[in-house]
């Protein structure tokens, strides 16, 4: 019978000599190897002291955006929550408020909205389906915790810092620093 490919190779059964039976050959290879790769440049790098060079495209944990003047963007319309593949989203909408405009940008808000991060894919697909351009993936790690209550992620800790109050903060957070 045919094989499929032609990629068989017929074993060389010959018994070893004695040079191929001490392995020096095979150890000085080795060896060789070792060498070379003991001078090229190491791929380990220092983390705190050293930050890697990220891919433009890299997609890190989620922040809900604020307007220029500092009012929450999202709607909570739930077109995100919707999108989300892992059903990693959940939000409650509430009305606003009379005196609460300098506050949220529309008459409905998200009063909560979460993000199960053991659950998140980091998809990208929340930030592609928001209208408002309310949620990114930033270029952040998303940090280790020890207890599964710290991977949920409410609004407090994804909201972008206040861009009048806190301006220092808030173009760290956008990047720009």
């Amino acid at each position: 019978m045919n094989a499929l490919t032609n990629k068989a190779k017929a074993v060389d059964r010959r018994p070893m000599t004695w040079l191929e039976r001490i392995y020096l050959w095979n150890i000085a290879k080795g060896m060789a190897i070792t060498l070379r790769h003991f001078f090229k440049k190491k791929a380990t790098i220092k983390y705190p002291e050293e930050k890697r060079p990220f891919s433009p495209v890299f997609r890190g944990t989620q922040v809900l955006n604020r307007d220029e003047e500092g009012r929450e963007r999202c709607t909570a319309c739930g077109l995100c929550a919707v999108a989300c593949p892992a059903e990693a989203i959940t939000m409650e909408a509430a009305e606003r408020k009379p005196g609460e405009e300098h506050l949220y940008r529309e008459e409905k808000y998200a009063a909560r909205y979460e993000i199960n991060m053991l659950r998140c894919i980091f998809c990208g697909l929340c930030e592609e389906a928001c209208p408002k351009d309310a949620i990114y993936l930033s270029e952040t790690f998303a940090p280790a915790n020890y207890q599964r209550k710290g991977f949920i992620y409410g609004k407090p800790e994804l909201l972008i810092p206040d861009p009048k109050t806190q301006p220092e903060e808030y173009a760290k957070a956008k990047g720009q620093h």
